[in-house]
């Protein structure tokens, strides 16, 4: 992976290493305080080179802009918050039918992923994926009946599969190691 940082106001440019701490920094997650963008910026800053809270701000909207993120999300515990069941619900969906199914699906408050694959025939029809958290799986089912009824899905070929136990939960993580980034100055 590249990090490709081009910012045009020679003001808000970052130094190299600093670019690839604030971006390893922010692969961690944000600093849980009221002011995180200046936490990072005390975070990355060097005696001979501070940073600011706004030149964080500016290099994290450049990365945006050029792709490199396309979005800040949260890694929610769903299990520490009570929500002890969670399914991935697979679809089988005629090819013709399925983006327009997955906007409905993605509408709906209860599912929190969406996403189409392709098929692996002749083992596994589904291409069509949506996570549906629950207090517990009567839940879960309840709230898929109630969703496939009114999205008039209940024709539609599905299995449930509920998980049984969590190994692992994070956001994505990309900068693996040193020589995985690169910084292209301006």
């Amino acid at each position: 992976m590249t990090l490709s940082i081009e910012q045009n106001n020679p003001f808000e440019m970052l130094e190299k290493t600093q670019q690839e701490m604030l971006f390893k920094a922010i692969e961690q997650g944000l600093p849980l305080v009221s002011e995180p963008y200046f936490a990072l910026a005390q975070q990355i800053s060097t005696f001979n080179n501070p940073v600011t809270e706004q030149q964080v701000i500016s290099t994290i909207e450049a990365w945006q802009t050029q792709g490199l993120i396309r979005r800040f999300g949260l890694v929610v515990r769903h299990r520490k918050l009570g929500y002890e069941a969670n399914a991935m619900v697979v679809w089988d969906i005629d090819e013709s039918k399925v983006d327009s199914i997955a906007q409905q699906l993605s509408q709906e408050s209860v599912v929190t992923l969406c996403y189409k694959r392709p098929r692996v025939l002749p083992h596994w029809p589904y291409n069509l994926f949506c996570m549906i958290h629950g207090k517990n799986r009567e839940q879960v089912l309840m709230q898929l009946t109630e969703i496939c009824e009114r999205n008039n899905l209940k024709h539609i070929d599905k299995n449930v599969l509920f998980s049984t136990t969590a190994y692992k939960q994070q956001g994505g993580r990309y900068s693996l190691n040193e020589e995985a980034i690169h910084v292209k100055e301006a």
